[in-house]
């Protein structure tokens, strides 16, 4: 958790967070509160005595006629002495409720403004998390495209080049788990190889329609390479993947004309999931917090609630909270006030996903 430190001068040489220091000052606070009305408590019994002594000089006065003056005069003033200090008391009673409450005002908001600036913390680490993982995936795509197999079995497709392709993607994967599967395809859409056939058999699915073939095809060299967001892929059965592609290009011509595209299904569930899971809330937090990871558009595409039907996250400050790389809003999203704390993809090295992670914490809660 990102917070504040003060240091203090206690024994132990310890440290406060924010949320400690807020809650040592409300303390104080109170106990502030409980001395004032325990010193008004103290004038008020002396200002009890002050007008009994009062009444005592002014009955002296009476009974002593003219030789009592002095005694009438004494009483006249314990008298607005009297009421002086009950006055003064008044007002402190007063001041002090008036200071009470103006201090409750001021921690209540300095702690909403600590959740918030927390839970954008959060949001910030989960998808700085997706965005470093991903750049793996962009990484991974582009060398593996460059395997002297996969461009082996596109330049001359006999059944033992294919299988030989399909072999060397059968070991990339038993080392990369995250991947559901990898797919060659020809310069006209055919998978013609995959690692793992015995599992899918998308060998002479048709894939030119994809937004994964097509970007890649685009590209100008083995440095650039395509995409496709989460999608329930046919290729491995339907599940959520995010398909990273690359044009195969001869070895000896890394600018040359693509021989076909490679494309890497990755496992986008186990990642994103995941992710919004495992962020670190107290189990309080999590009870009234709902995390998801959404794309520029509001897409859903991680979301810790797991509401099944729910497509997008739409509210109407959205657009705005978007264009800011974090930022905080009071909205309400399907009838329900919440607080959204809110962070922007941040990217790593050359990668960003352009995604979004937001912490929507139910204000209706106490």
């Amino acid at each position: 958790m990102s917070a504040v430190v003060v240091h203090t001068n206690d024994r132990e040489g310890s440290a406060l967070s924010t949320e400690d220091l807020i809650a040592r000052v409300v303390a104080l606070s109170q106990s502030m509160g409980a001395h004032v009305i325990g010193a008004v408590d103290r004038l008020q019994d002396i200002n009890r005595s002050i007008h009994l002594l009062s009444m005592n000089a002014r009955i002296e006065a009476a009974r002593a006629g003219a030789a009592g003056a002095g005694f009438g005069v004494v009483g006249q003033e314990l008298t607005r002495l009297s009421t002086n200090m009950k006055d003064a008391a008044v007002g402190m009673v007063r001041e002090s409720q008036s200071m009470g409450a103006e201090l409750d005002t001021v921690l209540r908001v300095l702690n909403e403004d600590v959740i918030a600036q927390r839970l954008c913390d959060l949001a910030y680490n989960a998808i700085d998390i997706v965005d470093r993982n991903l750049y793996e995936r962009s990484c991974d795509v582009r060398w593996w495209a460059t395997e002297p197999a996969v461009a082996q079995c596109l330049k001359e497709s006999t059944p033992e080049s294919l299988r030989h392709a399909s072999k060397r993607l059968g070991q990339i994967l038993d080392s990369y788990t995250v991947y559901a599967d990898l797919v060659i395809a020809d310069t006209q859409g055919r998978v013609v190889a995959n690692g793992r056939p015995h599992r899918f058999k998308s060998v002479g699915a048709q894939v030119r329609d994809c937004e994964w073939f097509r970007a890649a095809l685009t590209t100008r060299s083995g440095s650039e390479f395509g995409f496709e967001s989460m999608h329930d892929s046919p290729l491995v059965e339907r599940q959520s993947t995010l398909t990273y592609s690359c044009a195969v290009r001869d070895p000896d011509s890394p600018f040359g004309k693509p021989l076909g595209v490679l494309g890497i299904l990755f496992k986008w569930q186990a990642l994103g999931q995941t992710v919004v899971e495992q962020i670190p809330l107290s189990d309080a937090e999590r009870a009234r917090t709902r995390i998801c990871l959404v794309d520029d558009k509001g897409r859903i595409l991680a979301d810790s609630s797991r509401r099944h039907g729910v497509l997008t996250l739409d509210f109407p400050e959205r657009n705005e909270l978007f264009r800011e790389k974090r930022g905080v809003v009071s909205t309400v999203v399907a009838g329900q006030p919440v607080m959204i704390c809110h962070a922007a993809s941040p990217g790593f090295e050359t990668y960003r996903t352009g995604w979004h992670a937001l912490l929507l914490r139910d204000e209706d809660s106490n």
